[in-house]
C-alpha cells in the first residue's frame, strides 16, 4: 500500500517538473500550459504523450 502512494507521489513530481520544464524552454513562443490539478493529472496518467496532447489542445483551441 505504501509502495503504491510513493509511486503515485513520484508520477505526480514528476508531471510537475514536465509542466514546468516545457512552460519554461517554450515561454519565448507564448505557449503557456497551466498548471492545475487537470493538467497534472492528465501528465501523471499519460506521461509524455498526454503532454503532447496538452500542446495539440492548446493550439486546437488557441
Amino acid at each position: 500500500m505504501l509502495k503504491k502512494v510513493g509511486i503515485l507521489l513520484k508520477k505526480i513530481v514528476v508531471a510537475f517538473v514536465l509542466l514546468y520544464g516545457l512552460n519554461y524552454f517554450i515561454s519565448s513562443l507564448h505557449i503557456y500550459i497551466p498548471i492545475n490539478l487537470f493538467t497534472v493529472g492528465i501528465v501523471s496518467f499519460l506521461g509524455i504523450p498526454g503532454l503532447s496532447s496538452l500542446i495539440i489542445l492548446f493550439f486546437i483551441v488557441k
